[in-house]
């Protein structure tokens, strides 16, 4: 398999343009439990331009029944980007000062649950601005979320 760039331009660009609003293509899981990482997931498909169709532990979206939880839940896509070795995005867990555009911030509770997936989407005055879906919004500072503990998750390229 190649590694390819990530188009962090893409990404971002695709989060500009849905943060608002919701792509068709996509099921909108607003009202069952939140759709900041489908969000999540979507900019970084737009980066990528590659899904893993692996069954269960992979990261795809067909439909809202045919898809892996890595595609919706915090903790899955977390696991599947700083452990995949197969087809489509990688990732590292990063310090917040080490994240550039394009890749996604993980908010916590101080039990170590976490529970939000942010897009980065700029950076103001040495502040962190994310886009994300659940509570639409696009340019927000990360510093205006109340969170106990973050992670950062630096996307480092895409295998095809």
């Amino acid at each position: 398999m190649e590694i390819f760039d990530y188009d962090r331009a893409k990404a971002v660009a695709y989060a500009k343009k849905w943060a608002y609003g919701r792509n068709p293509a996509f099921y909108d899981f607003s009202n069952i439990g939140g759709d900041c990482t489908n969000f999540a997931s979507q900019c970084i498909y737009a980066g990528a331009g590659v899904m893993n169709f692996t069954p269960t532990f992979g990261w795809f979206y067909k439909s809202v029944n045919d898809r892996t939880p890595s595609w919706t839940g915090v903790e899955f896509l977390y696991n599947f980007l700083v452990g995949n070795d197969g087809a489509g995005p990688f990732a590292e867990e990063v310090p917040l000062d080490k994240l550039e555009v394009g890749d996604i911030v993980q908010l916590g509770r101080a039990t170590g649950d976490f529970y939000h997936s942010p897009v980065v989407v700029g950076f103001s005055r040495g502040k962190i601005l994310v886009a994300a879906h659940s509570y639409d919004v696009y340019n927000k500072p990360l510093n205006s979320y109340n969170f106990a503990q973050a992670r950062g998750i630096h996307i480092l390229g895409v295998r095809k």
